[in-house]
C-alpha cells in the first residue's frame, strides 16, 4: 500500500468511527436536528411579517440564510469532537498508532459533513412546510446544497485548529460562538445587506457567509426577476467568491491543524 492509499484508508476509518457515534449516541443527533427546525420556525413566523424584502416573501429570502447559519453551527461539532478526544486521551492513542497524522483530522472533518447533510435535509423539509420553494432546476438546487456543505467543510478546519488550541470542550463551544455569531448576523442571512448601516454594510457585502447565502438563493431560484443586482463583486459572483474562500481556508487551516495536532499534548 503506497502512502496516498494509506492516508485515504486511515481517513476512511476515522470518518467511519465518528459516523458510528451518530447511531450510538442518538441524543446528539436529535438536538442537532431540532436546532435548525427551531430557527426556521422562529425566524419564519416571528420575523416573517415584520421584515419586508423587495420582490419576494421573507420566508423565501430567509431559508438560504438559515441553511448557511446552521451549517456553520454544524461545523462546530468538529471542534467539540476533537476537544473531547483530546481530553479523554484518544488523540494520544491515535498518535501511538502507525497511521497518518492528517487522517485523524481529515476523518473528523469529513464525518461532520454527514451531520450537516442531515441537518440540511431536515431544514429543507421544514422550509417547505412554512412556504419556502425551490424555484430553480433540480441540478441547480443540488449544487446549492453541495456548495453549503463544501463551505461548512472549510469552516470545520478552522474549528479543528481552534480545538487544538483551547483547553476544553466548554471553551471551544464559547470560542466557536464568538466567531460564528458575528459572521452569520453581520451578513445578508436574515436581512438584506444594503439595509445595514455604514461599516456593517461593507463587512456584510464581503463576508463569505453572505456570498454562500447569496449563491444558495440564486441556485434555489429564490431571487425573483427584476430585483436589482448587488453592486459589489463578491455578491455578483457569489459562487466564485465562496469557492475562493473555501480554497484559502482549507489551504491555511488544514496544515496549521495538522502541525498543531503533532505537537499537542493530552489535556
Amino acid at each position: 500500500m503506497n502512502a496516498v492509499t494509506a492516508v485515504f484508508a486511515d481517513t476512511s476509518v476515522i470518518a467511519k468511527r465518528n459516523v458510528i457515534k451518530i447511531v450510538r449516541v442518538p441524543e446528539v443527533m436529535v438536538f442537532v436536528l431540532m436546532s435548525p427546525i427551531m430557527f426556521v420556525l422562529l425566524f419564519g413566523y416571528v420575523f416573517g411579517n415584520a421584515i419586508a424584502v423587495e420582490g419576494t416573501s421573507y420566508r423565501e429570502f430567509l431559508i438560504a440564510g438559515i441553511f448557511a447559519q446552521s451549517v456553520m453551527f454544524g461545523a462546530t461539532f468538529t471542534g467539540a469532537g476533537i476537544a473531547e478526544d483530546m481530553q479523554k486521551g484518544i488523540m494520544d492513542r491515535f498518535r501511538s498508532l502507525p497511521m497518518s497524522r492528517s487522517a485523524v483530522l481529515a476523518g473528523r472533518t469529513i464525518s461532520d459533513v454527514v451531520y450537516n447533510l442531515l441537518s440540511l435535509i431536515i431544514m429543507a423539509i421544514t422550509g417547505l412546510a412554512v412556504g419556502w420553494r425551490i424555484r430553480g432546476s433540480f441540478l441547480e438546487a443540488i449544487l446549492g446544497f453541495v456548495l453549503l456543505l463544501v463551505f461548512a467543510y472549510a469552516v470545520s478546519w478552522v474549528m479543528a485548529y481552534i480545538a487544538l488550541l483551547v483547553p476544553s470542550v466548554e471553551v471551544i463551544n464559547n470560542a466557536s460562538f464568538m466567531v460564528i455569531f458575528p459572521l452569520t448576523f453581520i451578513a445578508n442571512t436574515f436581512v438584506p445587506a444594503e439595509d445595514l448601516p455604514g461599516p456593517l454594510k461593507t463587512f456584510a457585502e464581503w463576508n463569505p457567509v453572505s456570498s454562500v447565502t447569496q449563491a444558495a438563493r440564486e441556485l434555489f431560484g429564490n431571487i425573483p426577476p427584476g430585483v436589482p443586482a448587488p453592486d459589489v463583486w463578491s455578491l455578483q459572483h457569489p459562487i466564485i467568491y465562496t469557492m475562493i474562500w473555501v480554497v484559502i481556508t482549507i489551504a491555511v487551516f488544514a496544515p496549521l491543524s495538522v502541525n498543531r495536532y503533532k505537537r499537542a499534548n493530552r489535556r
